[in-house]
């Protein structure tokens, strides 16, 4: 009977062992890697973050840099890969981007242009196995096949309707920032025939509701805000009453006081979560340190919208965090235990290397697998780099860091090869689809 015991025992201890995860990885990773990588190559993305254009197109984004901020390392013309990049793409011949050398790029790209005419960014897409991406987009242009390419616009503009020399004042960035807002808000007034700013707040109201749904009509699948670049993202929950003082007060003139005008863009911002959620609008919203010198990190801390995002009356509105919170990542995966919240890697594959994407990668992967989604945050910086250079850069970088976290996770035995495959279907491209149901592909 002892025999017995102590033999069941080890067979149970066995069992558990064998189901046990492993705190290290084994040296079968990279054998590991090498099978995975193929697969993952080959599965269709759902770029979920992206601002394709042409380096001299004013409607690539809301906004603009402001001029001599710092770039970070990887991201700078010296990188050799990007120099890769151009020479997949394109056919490069050189081993640099030598102003003599860059010459044969921007010819070669404007060849392509002419002679593919709107097939030019979808023949892009092609060779990075792409299927459908995202334009996050002032406008969307004509160069952009609506097949392959669909709208995110911007509603930051919505919260700064009044005399904004105050905002303009407070630094050089916001000197750039805040009248590209003026321009937005000028835009949306001339498509939806308003002339001057309603004298009444439930017109004022009305028209950023229509301008919602002409802009879904359009074929936009979601409103995107970058506000941490101009104020902080911590919103109180005032009244419309409150709001429809202050609107009362400076619609015709004169300069809000910062209290007043953060009290009206609380209120405006929460309106339009709400009419997020009526229309099946989802809200993107930047949560990652951005550009510029006077970038307030603690007041763009992803953890200050944690009020609206556990806030059950937008629970019928879809949230995905842009970039991730990046470089709060670790702490910002839990937000998305919300069933709304969504957690996009976009912006952090451009800055860090694969290396150390695929720890972040892991980790998200270990906790919200089905709540992450893939995103280039591909940019045209200059004539030379443009667009399709930060799409492979991010396409590649994202793919290795993901093979190498999957492969890391099945040697631990956390997950088997299939599982492992699941997520990186999920992550590269369903996850996302699921979002918008039958808008995208």
């Amino acid at each position: 009977m002892r025999k017995l015991f102590a033999l069941c025992c080890l067979l149970l201890s066995s069992i558990f062992a064998f189901s046990q995860a492993r705190p290290l990885p084994g040296a079968d990773v990279p054998q590991i890697y090498q099978r995975l990588l193929p697969q993952i190559e080959a599965i269709p993305i759902f770029d979920h973050h992206a601002h394709p254009g042409f380096y001299d197109d004013p409607n690539v984004d809301a906004m603009a840099s402001p001029p001599g901020g710092s770039t970070p390392f990887r991201e700078r013309d010296g990188n050799p890969e990007l120099v890769a990049a151009a020479n997949a793409l394109f056919g490069y011949p050189y081993e640099d981007l030598s102003p003599e050398h860059a010459e044969w790029l921007v010819k070669k790209k404007n060849e392509m242009k002419k002679s593919l005419g709107q097939g030019y960014f979808s023949s892009i897409l092609d060779k990075l196995n792409i299927e459908q991406g995202v334009a996050n987009r002032a406008l969307m242009a004509d160069y952009l096949d609506p097949k392959r390419f669909v709208w995110v616009f911007f509603s930051d503009s919505f919260m700064w309707p009044f005399n904004n020399a105050h905002e303009t004042a407070r630094n050089p960035d916001e000197a750039v920032y805040i009248p590209l807002q003026e321009k937005m808000l000028h835009r949306w007034m001339i498509q939806e025939g308003v002339s001057k700013l309603p004298v009444n707040f439930s017109d004022y109201l009305k028209f950023i509701t229509r301008t919602l749904e002409d802009n879904q009509k359009k074929g936009g699948i979601a409103q995107k805000f970058e506000v941490a670049y101009f104020r902080s993202m911590k919103f109180s929950d005032p009244s419309r009453a409150q709001a429809e003082m202050i609107y009362r007060k400076y619609v015709a003139g004169g300069i809000p006081s910062e209290p007043e005008y953060r009290t009206f863009q609380d209120y405006i911002f929460r309106y339009l979560v709400v009419e997020g959620g009526r229309l099946h609008l989802p809200v993107h919203i930047h949560t990652a340190v951005g550009i510029g010198d006077y970038f307030n990190m603690t007041e763009g801390n992803i953890f200050n919208l944690e009020n609206v995002l556990r806030d059950p009356r937008y629970s019928k509105t879809t949230f995905v965090m842009i970039h991730g919170g990046y470089p709060y990542e670790r702490q910002a995966i839990w937000l998305a235990a919300a069933q709304n919240v969504f957690m996009d890697s976009s912006l952090m594959e451009l800055m860090t290397y694969p290396s150390a994407m695929k720890d972040i990668l892991k980790q998200w992967l270990e906790t919200f697998p089905d709540k992450i989604t893939f995103g280039t945050d591909c940019f045209p910086y200059n004539e030379v780099l443009g667009s399709e250079e930060s799409y492979w850069l991010g396409v590649q970088s994202t793919r290795t860091a993901l093979a190498a976290a999957l492969a890391e996770m099945i040697s631990e035995g956390a997950v088997n090869e299939e599982q492992a495959l699941q997520m990186a279907h999920g992550f590269l491209h369903d996850n996302a689809v699921r979002i918008y149901g039958g808008k995208v592909h």
